[in-house]
């Protein structure tokens, strides 16, 4: 009943100017904090009436963990309202740190709400100290409009490699045709994190990729000190599909200190391009590598979707099979090789599994009859 009462005072002293804010703050905190749902809901309805001086107490209590989750999801909606920078950097700020997903909806929905408007007051950090920086571009990277093109340029080449990381990322989500040059320029970036957004940034603009020679300039990445800048090269150039990238994927594929790791990416990057020049160069390394490889090899084969390949696939494991190739008779080599042509289930894969359905391998057997069947 005494809610009831504070919650009539709280709007009467809204409504008619009758207390001290200063008063309606504290009594408006105490129903926050106490009230149930719907009382917390009228009074968040109102508190923005008060103005910018609610701000700093409702801050200090949305970062506060120590306070019931709803209470601080209702001060976050409250602060939505405003476009300060404080909450700005808040807001920012919890969502790189908090793990309160109720939280974390209402900050970065308030951000998107600031949108445009808050651009400029993160604009100012921009030529602040090196922290005011960092946590302007992370603001500006979640509130994503083209509006924060022009201010993000302004740290392209900022000092901190974060900073450089977080503002390559955010303007590579843009489908703007005139960033490509920076992303070109960081691939050559010393740091690896920076490196890294410009390959994928690249990967999302393969219709580009003839224009300006991406290949041309993927391709060092792929032989980088860093193995995660080697994989995402794999991809972005996986994606892109020429022809082209596609050679320079199996000329590292092919290189014997290539390690396993990578080699895996590669081969399941030449696969999703559905291109018989990959097939065969897949054919090439399955002749000629280990055994970890030549499984994965097999695996991508038979989970080819293109008709237009699924026939050669299926050619290049019949050849494997009767070559006779001391890998083809190893017995995992063999179960992995019926599970992919029951898979593939053309005239060829028939025929190869009826083979391996007589194998003197019970368990090869086994897998054979399954792909068999699979077909019937």
């Amino acid at each position: 009943m005494d809610n009831d009462q504070d919650l009539e005072k709280f709007k009467i002293g809204i409504y008619q100017n009758k207390y001290e804010s200063s008063e309606l703050i504290e009594l408006g905190l105490s129903l926050l904090e106490s009230g149930y749902f719907q009382q917390r809901w009228d009074v968040a309805k109102l508190f923005p009436k008060l103005g910018e001086e609610i701000i700093d107490p409702l801050l200090i209590i949305l970062e506060n963990e120590t306070f019931e989750i709803e209470y601080r999801w209702f001060i976050a909606r409250i602060l939505s309202n405003f476009n300060d920078t404080r909450i700005i950097i808040t807001f920012t700020q919890l969502l790189q740190t908090s793990q309160e997903e109720e939280i974390l909806d209402v900050v970065a929905e308030g951000l998107g709400k600031m949108g445009i408007s808050a651009i400029k007051s993160l604009e100012t950090l921009l030529q602040q100290d090196d922290y005011s920086r960092l946590l302007a571009v992370k603001a500006l990277a979640q509130i994503r409009h083209s509006e924060t093109i022009k201010p993000l340029l302004k740290v392209i080449d900022d000092p901190n490699p974060e900073i450089r990381a977080i503002t390559l990322e955010c303007l590579g989500s843009f489908h703007h045709q005139q960033l490509i040059f920076i992303l070109i320029n960081a691939l050559d970036d010393p740091a690896s994190s920076v490196r890294k957004e410009a390959v994928i940034a690249l990967g999302i603009r393969t219709k580009l990729a003839t224009e300006y020679n991406l290949v041309d300039h993927l391709k060092p990445l792929l032989y980088d000190l860093n193995l995660e800048i080697c994989k995402q090269t794999v991809l972005t150039l996986g994606r892109i599909k020429t022809n082209e990238a596609i050679e320079e994927l199996s000329i590292v594929l092919e290189k014997q200190n290539t390690p396993i790791e990578l080699k895996k990416e590669i081969i399941k990057a030449l696969s999703w391009t559905e291109s018989p020049q990959a097939l065969t160069y897949l054919k090439q390394a399955l002749f000629s590598e280990n055994l970890e490889i030549c499984g994965v090899i097999i695996d991508v084969l038979g989970i080819q979707k293109n008709e237009a390949v699924r026939y050669q696939a299926s050619q290049i494991l019949r050849d494997f099979l009767l070559h006779n190739h001391p890998m083809s008779q190893e017995t995992k080599i063999k179960q992995k090789m019926a599970t992919a042509l029951g898979d593939l289930g053309d005239e060829i894969a028939i025929k190869c599994l009826k083979k391996l359905s007589t194998d003197s391998n019970k368990s090869v057997q086994l897998h054979a009859i399954s792909g068999l069947k699979k077909n019937e």
